[in-house]
């Protein structure tokens, strides 16, 4: 195939594009709300006159369109602010498209250089695997499963051998992929750039080719490499796929973005009565915005229950409904309900259920040494500053006295709202 060159490639896509457009298909109701689906709480829908004539046609032959999302397992576990893709996948599922869950198994050998300021290190094929299927098992509990194609990018990656390779590193410029943020600012700032991180992009594009993709979804960090799947699609003589960005969830204190070193995230494998509580904990502002990109509830309920809000009622019940909602899609509603009756239990005062127990010698311990080997703390000084704070409780009593010591005996011992631990201090 001839390789096209950044000049005549706007041409040549505009005549693919111009084919999806030459029959034009009814703009129905059912379309109309299929958008609104794609749009709602979305950052950059790309082009949308497409998208919306893909809708269209797809309602007008009963064809599905293949939804692609493309995830390195660069880590085993998955937070809440990594479903809000995935809950865009789900919606879309649900209109009746075909949704594939692609495990980037070649690309993270690569090791993804988007957002980054230095090479990122590329994963072994056994922790791949691991990552993989760990990732797997927790993405299903958003997407359903029976609806869902699982696909490796190994499979057409690999036969390309060197060759394939070559050939598909020709149909971009390097001048283009200097373009992207990252790599320019590493390049003008003296940073290395490996050119295998070239080849990353290039990889990820040519999957939208594989899979012949019509939409493919991702994070903000991720339109360069969502823009080289329909370029590389055109080259290939593809109707290119459009693209569908999806903003950054910020994490609990509603600043930063969601994340494990900002200790601002919410785990989807962590406990249902943590879980539950951690969503309480976000701000009455920072709910509408989970609301839209979390919940399955339609935009027309959450307004109707925001209109409510306004008009006095009080905003705790919508938060409570959330955390219900949030907890109940990753432990079920008999664990979300439990979890609900343990938060109004610590609301008053009172001990939860089922706390851990354990079991510590060297009676009499002071309080300090009792949190950090108990877990409740990491070090002596976080526990002597959360016992200046008034954070720490010993049998519902607020510790003041960092000199504290506990002899024989059973205690409960709490810190903050959600920890707790029945103790037991032998000599």
């Amino acid at each position: 195939m001839a390789i096209l060159t950044p000049k005549t490639h706007a041409v040549y896509e505009k005549t693919l594009m111009n084919q999806l457009h030459h029959t034009k298909y009814p703009i129905t109701d059912a379309v109309q709300d299929a958008l609104a689906v794609t749009l709602r709480g979305s950052q950059e829908l790309i082009p949308q006159d497409d998208w919306v004539q893909k809708l269209a046609r797809s309602e007008a032959t009963g064809v599905p369109l293949r939804i692609k999302l493309g995830l390195d397992p660069t880590a085993p576990d998955i937070h809440v602010g990594h479903t809000v893709v995935l809950n865009k996948m789900r919606q879309l599922q649900d209109l009746g498209h075909q949704v594939i869950f692609l495990i980037g198994d070649f690309t993270s050998l690569i090791g993804d250089p988007s957002g980054r300021n230095n090479t990122r290190p590329p994963l072994t094929p056994e922790q791949i695997k691991a990552n993989a299927e760990t990732y797997y098992r927790q993405a299903s509990l958003v997407l359903d499963p029976s609806k869902t194609e699982i696909r490796y990018n190994s499979e057409w990656s690999l036969p390309l051998g060197a060759m394939g390779m070559i050939q598909l590193a020709a149909k971009y410029t390097v001048a283009r992929m200097m373009e992207r943020n990252d790599f320019h600012d590493r390049f003008k700032a003296g940073t290395p750039i490996s050119v295998h991180e070239f080849l990353y992009p290039l990889m990820q594009g040519y999957d939208s080719v594989a899979l012949k993709s019509d939409l493919e979804l991702g994070g903000t960090d991720q339109k360069f490499n969502l823009l080289m799947g329909r370029h590389l699609q055109a080259e290939y003589g593809q109707e290119p796929q459009c693209i569908l960005t999806m903003p950054l969830l910020e994490g609990l204190d509603g600043v930063e973005k969601m994340s494990k070193s900002k200790n601002n995230y919410i785990g989807i494998s962590e406990d249902a009565n943590t879980m539950f509580a951690k969503v309480l904990s976000i701000s009455d502002v920072l709910m509408w915005r989970w609301y839209t990109l979390l919940s399955f509830q339609s935009m027309a309920q959450i307004q109707a229950l925001q209109q409510d809000v306004q008009g006095g009622r009080n905003p705790k019940d919508a938060k409570v409904a959330l955390a219900l909602e949030i907890t109940t899609r990753f432990h079920g509603a008999s664990a979300a309900a439990a979890a609900e009756q343990d938060f109004i239990n610590r609301s008053k005062g009172g001990v939860p259920d089922e706390i851990p127990e354990l079991s510590l010698s060297g009676a009499p311990l002071g309080i300090g040494a009792l949190l950090k080997m108990a877990g409740l703390a990491p070090s002596g000084s976080e526990a002597n500053r959360l016992i200046e704070g008034g954070g720490v409780r010993v049998d519902s009593g607020v510790v003041s006295d960092k000199g504290l010591k506990l002899d024989v005996g059973t205690y409960v011992v709490q810190v903050g709202k959600r920890k707790f631990a029945r103790i037991s201090v032998t000599a």
